[in-house]
């Protein structure tokens, strides 16, 4: 993967408001604003292009970005992205300072391997997938793009939860730290396909709702 999608280049920004935005938005750039640290909150815009390409890419929420801004590097994350509710267009990005040392609190994917080596779902089961990602802790070094779920050998009827999942050197799950066994949620459940005279009658009963 290209390293160009976690490098973008930005400017501060000083005209405020809804309507300086909406002219940056006209001009195909895009406002945003860093925070987070000891330093103070600073507006800043975008090419909103670039912004927006970078933004189909799953580890571009989930890796640490630098914002060269007026030539100054800034390691962020990206912890808020409004987009239009019916044009593809980002309107505006909230980026977190990231401080070495200094532990992060973020969203991390799960990557869902080993299906095709499932004995559970060669025999006709399929894997339904509760959560796609998972809330954690760590430092920025520590800080993986995505984290590994191996259902090789998930039985039939068997549901693997967070406390079952082999977390990289460093992460900690924030819903396991909670005191509570309900924060041990389901990740992935592997069970029987349903059979097509199920599937008719759901079918039935659907059209006979009509």
């Amino acid at each position: 993967m290209s390293k160009a999608i976690f490098t973008l280049d930005a400017t501060v920004r000083t005209d405020l408001g809804k309507g300086a935005s909406r002219r940056l938005r006209r001009e195909d750039k895009l406002p945003g604003i860093i925070y987070g640290g000891e330093e103070a909150p600073v507006s800043i815009t975008l090419e909103h292009n670039k912004v927006n390409n970078a933004a189909d890419f799953e580890a571009f929420y989930s890796h640490v970005l630098t914002l060269n801004v007026d030539g100054k590097a800034v390691e962020v994350l990206v912890k808020d992205m409004q987009r239009h509710a019916f044009k593809p267009r980002i309107l505006h990005v909230d980026f977190q300072r990231v401080i070495a040392g200094q532990e992060l609190h973020t969203n991390v994917p799960l990557h869902f391997i080993n299906e095709d080596k499932s004995a559970a779902i060669k025999a006709g089961g399929i894997a339904e997938h509760h959560v796609n990602e998972i809330e954690i802790t760590c430092l920025p070094k520590d800080l993986p793009e995505f984290i590994e779920v191996d259902i090789a050998n998930v039985e039939m009827d068997a549901t693997l939860h967070l406390s079952d999942l082999t977390l990289p050197a460093g992460i900690t799950s924030v819903e396991l730290g909670k005191d509570d066994e309900t924060h041990d949620l389901a990740v992935v459940t592997v069970k029987p396909a349903p059979k097509a005279a199920d599937t008719e009658e759901g079918d039935e009963e659907a059209a006979s709702e009509e």
